[in-house]
């Protein structure tokens, strides 16, 4: 795997293989979901109405540039464009329920209310997925 230079966020990121059908299909239900139509994408974006058409149906190979307007346009992170398309693994998070359940500033019943919220977040992207 070929590693990339990065900022200190991400210190080890490799590529994968593009999987073109699965960033497409992502990036068009966000864009229904944001209720945009492909060519108010493309004036967003300034990419070519037929181009994020191609794209959307797996045809094309967006650049990293293009996915980051395209996610800048759909208001979601660029590293998850990245992610579906194959240009990054999914990198390891630190554990959120570590998190919350470590914090001593939170009563029990603060802690449970959190996990709760973040574990109906959780559930509902992987249904997304």
């Amino acid at each position: 795997m070929l590693a990339i230079a990065s900022s200190t966020l991400y210190p080890a990121i490799t590529m994968k293989t593009p999987q073109l059908s699965d960033v497409g299909s992502f990036i068009k239900e966000q864009r229904e979901r944001s209720a945009l139509s492909i060519r108010k994408l493309a004036e967003l974006t300034g990419v070519s109405n037929p181009y994020l058409s191609q794209i959307e149906r797996g045809v094309r190979t967006p650049s990293a540039e293009i996915l980051r307007s395209i996610a800048g346009a759909l208001s979601i992170r660029t590293e998850t464009l990245y992610q579906r398309a194959g240009l990054l693994d999914e990198k390891e998070s630190p554990a959120v329920s570590d998190a919350i359940l470590a914090d001593e500033s939170l009563s029990e019943g603060q802690k449970k209310a959190l996990m709760e919220i973040y574990s109906s977040f959780i559930t509902k992207e992987e249904e997304i997925t």
